[in-house]
């Protein structure tokens, strides 16, 4: 099938021309007022004009990650199970606005986004919505040598595409499973 290029008529996409940085819930401007134009693979073009952020932009994000933190991380296991199953549910809702929006941003052909990439991100947060909840808290023997121990709290940081970013260790479906907040700040070069 062959889409309309996003903004035309009969596009399932449209862009808006700016767009700023998501922290605590809602779009913010970035502490510096700069913004860069990212131009998609697919034709050259502007997509829309994106935050340059800096320290200042990641601060903000990770007060409201500190913010979010103690809250989040005492929320049972079943009910953080439940939020990643409707992130699951929301992104296959969207799935053609999701895929064709990854196309554009990264020029990868609309079939691989349609039927790859963006159905895995909704499986990876159905696989760890999963193992949250059978995680029993005891350590397991994987070899005659090794002892796998469970830790209840990780730091880490992940730089993927949407697919992996999101969802794929180390990103944002298993440390938002394991009650931690997650900030995702991806490179201005990643596609």
């Amino acid at each position: 099938m062959r889409y309309a290029h996003p903004g035309s008529e009969g596009a399932v996409v449209s862009f808006k021309s700016r767009y700023g940085n998501f922290i605590n819930g809602e779009f913010v401007e970035p502490v510096n007022g700069q913004y860069f134009t990212n131009l998609s693979p697919v034709n050259g073009q502007p997509i829309a004009e994106f935050p340059r952020s800096d320290a200042a932009d990641i601060e903000k994000a990770l007060d409201a990650a500190h913010a979010a933190a103690d809250a989040w991380g005492k929320t049972s296991v079943q009910a953080r199970s439940l939020v990643l199953l409707q992130i699951a549910d929301r992104i296959e809702q969207n799935l053609e606005m999701l895929a064709i929006t990854e196309t554009w941003d990264n020029g990868k052909a609309v079939r691989e986004t349609l039927n790859a990439d963006i159905p895995l991100a909704a499986d990876h947060f159905r696989y760890f919505a999963g193992c949250i909840r059978a995680q029993e808290g005891t350590a397991t023997r994987s070899t005659n040598t090794r002892l796998s121990l469970p830790r209840t709290a990780g730091r880490g940081r992940a730089n993927h595409s949407l697919e992996l970013r999101s969802s794929w260790p180390p990103g944002s479906s298993p440390c938002a499973g394991a009650g931690n907040c997650v900030v995702l700040k991806p490179a201005e070069q990643t596609r």
